[in-house]
């Protein structure tokens, strides 16, 4: 199983309790050493690979039964090439699991309260980046939105099968009280 940008020891110890073997496969080193962490506290063995998923991913085609890849694809600008690589990694049969937020969460500003629309859609966060790091990181980082065709009919083009689809409010925020924030798919190769 492939922990995609899954690291920080959230989800995948699930996984490895359930007598995965699992691959984390993430571009923070602080994420990285807190799966560590739950690993060795937890006693359980774990693979983990930095490396960017906007990137070829480095394994060989068809090597993992399963894709987990939690909301994440929020930080890359070509999601279309992520499910490619999902794919090619994939054995025939395989399952990805996906989860992204909506992407009307992103024409929102600060004030989430006034739900006042300030962004166009697609939202490219490198249009308002910051010059200080600490100021990046306390904003989440640089985001991008992505259509629900490049989430979803990316996936259908790289060749998978939509199985599933799953929406949540969980979000903080007034929006929350109007439509749901996040989706998840399962989707077969």
């Amino acid at each position: 199983m492939l922990g995609l940008a899954s690291g920080g020891g959230q989800q995948c110890p699930v996984f490895a309790a359930q007598n995965a073997e699992v691959t984390v496969f993430d571009y923070s080193d602080k994420q990285l050493e807190l799966e560590k962490m739950v690993s060795t506290r937890e006693g359980y063995s774990i693979d983990l690979v930095k490396g960017d998923m906007s990137k070829t991913f480095p394994f060989e085609d068809e090597t993992f039964d399963m894709i987990f890849n939690p909301v994440s694809n929020c930080y890359i600008q070509d999601v279309e090439h992520v499910w490619q690589e999902c794919f090619r990694v994939l054995k025939k049969g395989g399952v990805l699991l996906s989860g992204f937020a909506n992407p009307a969460l992103y024409l929102f500003g600060e004030d989430e309260k006034a739900l006042q629309v300030v962004h166009k859609l697609p939202y490219d966060g490198t249009e308002s980046m910051v010059e200080n790091d600490e100021e990046l990181i306390k904003n989440g980082g640089v985001q991008f939105s992505h259509s629900l065709e490049t989430q979803i009919g990316g996936q259908l083009k790289a060749g998978f099968t939509l199985q599933d689809l799953y929406e949540d409010h969980h979000h903080k925020g007034k929006i929350t009280e109007y439509m749901p924030c996040y989706l998840a798919t399962k989707s077969i190769k």
